[in-house]
């Protein structure tokens, strides 16, 4: 019987999209005190993000496939395991060589959350529909980079860098638990042979030779390197330039989130009336022009936390419209294969932002220059993507 869908459903989605960010927003106040903790400096700790990002692009481009042969659900909670697992080896790590190896395994298990989240909905809704849906997906699983700083804040101050990972595994634990229960599978096309490298392989490049698809990947890689060069650049940003807490910036960094928030829920309300492609030019359009006047902000001054959340906010307000609409977009053509299709999009997205991630990582503790220059690049990246991208 097909999944009827409900409010149930939809909680359940949105928690396991929210582990991607999650994973990262959840530590980022502890990031100088991990530093610290594990004698390293800050290109060394960013590491952990850089290669979580990896870890979790690759692991979709098995977890897709995977999903479009034996299932959603299985696939699901076989993620969760290897998540939890590997959480626990995080909280432990008495080096940072462990945790980055620990990150990269908790990343394999994390990403099965997130793209087969997406692979339900367009299960489910079809193409039409999905791009409300995921648009009202992106503005609930936004809560989790909103508010996430700020419990990882308050943990870190009371007791280490360490009950973050600790908490990690707890919500992990009660989400494998809820797909256990909860979860129907969804995938009424199974592809016996979506597992074999020659399918693979030809499903890929069927991806990629769509320029429909094409556009909508470099789109949201120009958006997703953009917003996480400021995931990854903020802790120390905000708190070793700018002096804040560790509570103060989840307080600064959950305010830029409401920039993204809004730009989603006005995808959602406004998808069906202007449509996704609409939506996408004035998220683009948005983004560049706020992507550098945050560059030029940190380039000339002022040295002020203002200086770079006001034109940041408006930079995530931009994300919120590309994102949702650019992962539609890309999905609507293949309900075969909608597994692929995501895995391949959040691959490619994760290794972007990854790169980004690394390089703020070298230039942040020189200011904020080098996060201004990334964020706007990213930017500059979906405009030209948009830009000579087909009109249809």
């Amino acid at each position: 019987m097909p999944v009827v869908p409900s409010a149930l459903l939809a909680v359940l989605v949105v928690a396991l999209t929210a582990l991607g960010p999650l994973s990262t927003d959840f530590y980022l106040p502890a990031l100088p005190a991990i530093a610290r903790a594990l004698h390293t400096d800050s290109a060394g700790v960013q590491l952990t993000l850089s290669v979580y990002l990896l870890g979790f692009g690759a692991g979709q481009l098995l977890v897709g496939p995977l999903s479009d042969r034996f299932g959603r659900r299985p696939v699901m909670l076989w993620g969760m395991v290897v998540f939890v697992l590997a959480s626990v080896v995080c909280a432990l790590a008495d080096s940072i060589t462990t945790l980055v190896v620990a990150r990269l395994l908790q990343a394999f298990g994390a990403c099965a959350g997130p793209v087969l989240g997406r692979a339900v909905v367009r299960d489910i809704y079809g193409p039409a529909e999905s791009a409300r849906m995921l648009s009202h997906v992106s503005t609930a699983t936004a809560l989790a980079p909103l508010l996430a700083p700020l419990f990882g804040g308050w943990l870190t101050a009371l007791w280490g860098w360490r009950a973050t990972f600790v908490a990690l595994t707890l919500y992990a634990l009660v989400l494998m638990l809820a797909v256990w229960r909860l979860l129907q599978e969804t995938n009424r096309h199974p592809d016996p042979h979506a597992m074999r490298p020659a399918r693979m392989w030809a499903n890929y490049r069927t991806l990629l030779a769509d320029p429909v698809y094409r556009s909508a990947l470099l789109i949201g890689c120009g958006a997703f390197a953009a917003l996480f060069a400021f995931i990854s650049g903020s802790p120390f940003v905000f708190i070793e330039h700018f002096g804040m807490s560790p509570q103060q910036m989840g307080l600064a960094f959950g305010l830029n989130v409401t920039g993204f928030m809004l730009g989603s829920t006005l995808s959602a309300r406004l998808s069906r009336r202007i449509g996704p492609a609409r939506l996408i030019r004035h998220g683009v359009w948005l983004g560049a022009a706020c992507g550098v006047l945050l560059a030029t902000l940190a380039l000339l001054g002022p040295h002020h936390p203002a200086a770079v959340m006001v034109p940041m906010w408006g930079v995530a307000a931009a994300i919120g419209l590309i994102l949702p609409n650019a992962t539609a977009l890309g999905l609507a053509g293949y309900p075969k294969m909608a597994g692929a299709a995501a895995s391949l999009m959040g691959f490619v997205q994760m290794g972007l932002g990854a790169g980004a991630g690394m390089l703020v990582g070298h230039g942040v503790q020189s200011g904020t220059s080098a996060l201004g220059l990334t964020v706007a690049a990213g930017m500059l990246f979906s405009l030209a993507a948009w830009r000579f991208g087909p009109r249809r």
